[in-house]
Order: structure tokens, then C-alpha cells, then sequence
């Protein structure tokens, strides 16, 4: 049977394809916009139909129907890493949370740490060859399709067709289900004046040549905005995002000086505007792979000069990063914070930056603090941070001593908590 035989043979509509499920099961959906919007509102309509199904993924961005306290017993959110259509779940106790680093999901769903029943994800149309491109999620999607019992795809001619190790053959899939609806944006964050001082530091701090991990946020992308001058920067990344859509036209990206997969970007997903997803599309440079490598601490770390930025909500004095919760509150996950900070530090010439604005809530809280808030959820560990950017400028922290660090993290906070936190250090004999 030939490859378009089989496409038309497993084409559903989104009700239909329903069918493939049964109670208990667990869903893996891509992260961000490779959620399949046609399919997780058919079982959000269908959702009393079912008991005990779960639905695993990292940053929702539409808060579907199923997203309902009343009919979690029916189907459930999952969250690997919160969004703002999951977080305020995971406040209530309604979603539940499973914690890893992004580089080992693979891995766990390999494992059967994290079941992997079924796969809902958005694809590329189908080439000649009869494969698809999960171009917006390789991420742990692809270990899941290896794994589950029942693999659809919500195939969608606005989804790019990518290269890299992120295609499904049709023989892999159990039904289609097609839409038409533009993919979803997500526009860059605000950047303020806080952000651009810190953008500044970080900048100049950043050598041509050099490959880059740019996590997602405000302060991240001010970097981004102050490196158009640079040369020949290169990109091993999570996220390919619209900030690095902007060194690239600059030109301050080329790969030619990466030893490491030389002449490609490299990432796992894509959250951005429609253009980077036009961008995606059979573009020769750039290549989409599962987390576990893309994530790899060795494998990026292979990467000379690699530089990793990533932010943080809450830094203690001896280093020690809160990233994801505010107090016991969930915010958001682990992410790939640690992954690359610890590629960034296997590196020759490598840098790891956490970024951070020295206070919150109109300069009424620290966000650099004596120890982190009970109950905050510990990202990446003191003996992984090395720079420390806020915009009072830069803690260095590897290789020094508990009372250096204490004095390089009060000397980059605001000025108004210096003398409080001298004497918190002294009381915790830091000092």
C-alpha cells in the first residue's frame, strides 16, 4: 500500500480519532505550540465520556476546556512544566506536577517512569516519503511515539517541515486527524530598563564565536537584542524562539566557528511568532532533536565558548537557585536550567549566566535573599552557578568560598537590602 493510501486510509475527524482511547490512559502532548488544539478540544467536549485520563505536557498555551476543577476524575492535566494556562491548577492541587530535568523525560518515558499510552501532536504535512515533522515539539514526543500504543496527529499545513531527528512515518501513526487554523504566537516578553542593564553586562561579557542557550523570558531576550553586533555566533539551544530569529538576521549568527555540529542550529522546540515558523521550513541550517540531546549536558557541552542564559525568580547567598515556585507555590519547572549551566561549565570557554532582577514587586522584595523562601523548590544547585547577573552587575561564584560568594551576591543587590543582608550573612556566620 502505497504511502498516500495509508494517509487517507488512517485520516479521522478529531471525534473519531477519540475512539483510540481508553480509561486510564496517558496522553503525551508536545510542548507549547505543538499541542494539537483540534484533538484536545474534541476530548475536552468528550471529557466525561472518560475516567482517569491523563494528559502530560510541558507549557500548555491554551487553556482548553479540560482544564476544569469539576471534571479531573474524567481527564487531567499533567504538568512537566507550568504555563499560565496550567499554573493556577497546580496552585489549587487540581494538576498534578511531575518534576525532572528536561534532558532525562526521554529517558523516563523509556523507562516507564512516565507512561507514555498515547501520543497527541501537531505535524507537518506529509512528504513524499511518508514521514511527518514534528518540528514544534521533538522534545520527550519523540521517545513517546517510540513507546505508545496509539500515535495521532493532527497534521496541519502551517506547521514547518524540519529537519532533524523529529519525523514520524506514517507506519508509526494511528490516525490523522487535518486543521488549517494559523499556529499559535507567542510575542516576545517586555523588556524594561532592568532588563536592558542586565542584557548589557551579560553582552559584554560574550565573545564572537561563541554558541548560545537562550532561555525564555524578558531579561534573556534583552541579551539577545545586545549581541547584533557580535560575529559568528553560533546556536545549541532548547528553544528557538524569535529573539534568535533576530541575531540571525543581524548576522551575527552563522555556526561557522561551532566545533560542535558546525554550519547548525540546533534546538528542541519552537515558541514564537509566524514567521520562525516559516523560518523552520526545510531551512538546511537548522535541525530539530529530542531533548536528550539537544539538552545533553556532555553532548552541548562539546560545544566550545558554549554561553547559557537562563533567569531565575529567587537567588540565595550562597548561590542557590528557585526558578520555578514562589515559596512552595508552583510557577512554572525545572526546565533546562541545569541541563545547560552544566553543559555551559563543561565547555572550554564556556560561561553559564543565571540573570535576575535584583528586586520585585516595585523594589519592596529582594529576590537576592539570606536563604530562599521555606518551601521553594531548589532548581539548579550552588555548586552549578557560576555568574550572576542582576543590574548592579556581576556575582562570580565558582571556586570561591561561602563568605566570597556572600559578599560578590550583596555587592549585585539593590542597594536598599545590602545592609539587611550583611548583617542576615552574619547572623548565618557567612560573614
Amino acid at each position: 500500500m502505497s504511502v498516500q493510501d495509508q494517509y487517507k486510509q488512517k485520516l479521522r475527524s478529531a471525534a473519531d480519532a477519540l475512539a483510540l482511547l481508553r480509561n486510564d490512559d496517558f496522553i503525551i502532548v508536545p510542548t507549547g505550540v505543538g499541542e494539537p488544539p483540534a484533538l484536545l478540544n474534541a476530548l475536552s467536549e468528550q471529557r466525561r465520556s472518560f475516567r482517569g485520563i491523563k494528559i502530560g505536557q510541558i507549557l500548555p498555551v491554551r487553556k482548553f476546556a479540560y482544564f476544569d476543577p469539576e471534571t479531573v476524575d474524567h481527564v487531567r492535566h499533567v504538568a512537566f512544566f507550568y504555563g499560565g494556562a496550567s499554573r493556577q491548577g497546580g496552585k489549587e492541587g487540581w494538576i498534578d506536577f511531575i518534576p525532572s530535568y528536561f534532558s532525562e523525560m526521554p529517558a523516563l518515558i523509556e523507562r516507564g517512569l512516565i507512561p507514555a499510552d498515547v501520543v497527541f501532536a501537531m505535524a507537518s504535512p506529509m512528504d513524499s516519503h511518508g514521514y511527518f515533522s514534528l518540528s514544534l515539539g521533538a522534545d520527550y514526543t519523540m521517545a513517546a511515539v517510540a513507546k505508545a500504543r496509539a500515535v495521532v496527529l493532527e497534521v496541519n499545513p502551517n506547521v514547518p517541515f524540519a529537519f532533524g531527528n523529529c519525523h514520524v512515518h506514517i507506519s508509526q501513526v494511528s490516525a490523522l486527524v487535518e486543521s488549517s487554523d494559523p499556529l499559535q504566537e507567542v510575542g516576545l516578553p517586555k523588556i524594561g530598563p532592568v532588563q536592558q542593564a542586565i542584557g548589557k553586562y551579560v553582552a559584554d561579557m560574550i565573545d564572537d564565536g561563541s554558541t548560545l542557550q537562550i532561555g525564555y523570558g524578558g531579561i534573556p531576550d534583552a541579551v539577545v537584542m545586545q549581541l547584533t553586533a557580535k560575529r559568528d555566533l553560533g546556536i545549541h539551544t532548547e528553544m528557538i524562539g524569535d529573539g534568535i530569529l533576530t541575531l540571525i538576521e543581524s548576522g551575527a549568527v552563522t555556526n561557522r566557528r561551532k566545533n560542535y555540529l558546525p554550519g547548525k542550529m540546533v534546538a528542541t522546540f519552537a515558541l514564537g511568532s509566524q514567521k520562525l515558523y516559516r523560518f523552520l521550513d526545510r531551512n538546511p541550517g537548522l535541525e530539530m532533536h529530542p531533548v536528550d540531546f539537544t539538552n545533553d549536558p556532555y553532548l552541548a557541552g562539546k560545544n566550545d565558548k558554549l554561553v547559557a542564559i537562563n533567569a531565575t525568580l529567587q537567588i540565595d547567598l550562597l548561590g542557590q537557585c528557585g526558578s520555578e515556585s514562589l515559596g512552595p507555590t508552583p510557577y512554572s519547572g525545572t526546565g533546562g536550567q541545569s541541563d545547560f549551566v552544566r553543559a555551559a561549565n563543561r565547555s572550554l570557554g564556556g560561561k553559564a549566566f543565571i540573570v535576575v532582577p535584583s528586586t520585585a514587586k516595585d523594589d519592596s522584595i529582594s529576590r537576592i535573599v539570606p536563604t530562599l523562601t521555606p518551601g521553594t523548590h531548589v532548581s539548579t544547585s550552588k555548586n552549578d552557578i557560576n555568574y550572576v547577573v542582576s543590574e548592579y552587575g556581576v556575582a562570580q561564584l565558582r571556586g570561591k568560598s561561602a563568605k566570597q560568594r556572600a559578599q560578590e551576591m550583596i555587592a549585585i543587590a539593590h542597594p536598599s537590602f545590602r545592609a539587611e543582608l550583611t548583617e542576615q550573612a552574619k547572623k548565618l556566620k557567612l560573614l
